[in-house]
């Protein structure tokens, strides 16, 4: 596995990346190469995860979900990550304060492991973390987050999907690209199908890389295809140096738009910022007018709180326009 401070790629991608060729843009999203810098606006936690942590390896946003990190460890280190500063910085496990706090807030039904990549976990410590958190009543929903069926496939075994099948976990698989949707993906999302084990997937709209409606339409067919529902398309968080990699947010608008007139359905993800600060995920329609203040989006989440997303106006002066939430 290539890793140093700042890489780390698994011998399977890394293949995948030398048959692709140099200049194909899958690359930059792993191998750094100088086109991303600090700009205004971007965060080291640019989701608000530490101020909403109530006890170390869980966070808690929303009312009724919480994240529960399994682990930092993740297969690759993707340069547009929201937690490139956890990621790979130690292998703590879950806490005996985290099952407590769980255990004493009975408002939480859903919860989402993710990490670093669960699935870098062995199947003996990935069953004995679903059955905690199973153990407790109030949970309703057990969700997990990984991008190793993208970057790792042959850690996924009819072990592995027997053990999510068991517990009743749904995945959330992060695919970016087309040329992810190789025959040893292929095969990794079957034995997980065939297990009965639900799947969606999650997408960062990234410029240069998936940043047009082709790309994505061919990406979220062969989803489908995999038996793997596109669930969202996410505006890239303004990490820092993820500058290179965000689209304006009117890109995403006109790419959502042009989508709708010609996938099905069942292939459209909703399309959403996760408000900076910790304000949630907010969903964008094709239709939504933007409220713009500067080089800031304004916007709104779920309790009315106000979040402002960085996306510089590329010309004229700013304007703030009225907005419907």
């Amino acid at each position: 596995m290539l890793k140093s401070a700042h890489v780390q790629i698994t011998p399977y991608y890394q293949a995948l990346l030398d048959s692709l060729g140099p200049d194909h843009p899958l690359r930059r999203t792993v191998v750094p190469s100088g086109d991303c810098v600090p700009a205004p606006g971007e965060l080291a936690d640019p989701l608000g995860e530490e101020a909403h942590c109530p006890v170390p390896g869980l966070v808690h946003t929303y009312p009724d979900k919480v994240l529960l990190f399994a682990t930092l460890r993740c297969a690759v280190y993707c340069r547009y990550c929201t937690r490139g500063r956890l990621v790979g910085s130690s292998d703590r496990k879950p806490s005996a304060d985290v099952f407590r706090y769980l255990e004493m807030h009975s408002e939480i039904r859903d919860v989402l492991i993710s990490g670093g990549d669960p699935f870098m976990l062995s199947d003996t410590d990935l069953s004995e973390l679903f059955s905690s958190v199973r153990k407790i009543r109030h949970i309703r929903t057990v969700r997990l987050g990984s991008k190793v069926p993208a970057v790792l496939p042959s850690r996924v075994t009819p072990e592995l999907a027997a053990i999510l099948s068991k517990y009743r976990i749904w995945l959330q698989l992060h695919f970016i690209h087309p040329a992810e949707l190789t025959g040893e993906t292929t095969r990794a999302c079957g034995t997980l199908a065939d297990a009965g084990v639900p799947m969606v997937s999650q997408t960062v709209l990234l410029k240069g890389i998936n940043d047009d409606a082709e790309t994505l339409a061919e990406l979220f067919y062969g989803l489908l295809e995999r038996r793997v529902k596109p669930y969202y398309l996410f505006q890239c968080d303004p990490v820092f140096g993820s500058s290179g990699f965000r689209t304006p947010v009117e890109k995403g608008l006109q790419i959502l738009r042009e989508l709708q007139g010609r996938v099905s359905g069942l292939a459209l993800p909703h399309y959403c910022i996760d408000a900076p600060g910790g304000g949630g995920k907010i969903t964008l329609l094709p239709d939504s007018p933007l409220c713009r203040d500067g080089d800031e989006i304004v916007l709104k989440n779920y309790e009315g709180r106000e979040y402002r997303y960085p996306d510089p106006e590329k010309g004229g002066p700013a304007v703030l326009e009225s907005i419907t939430y």
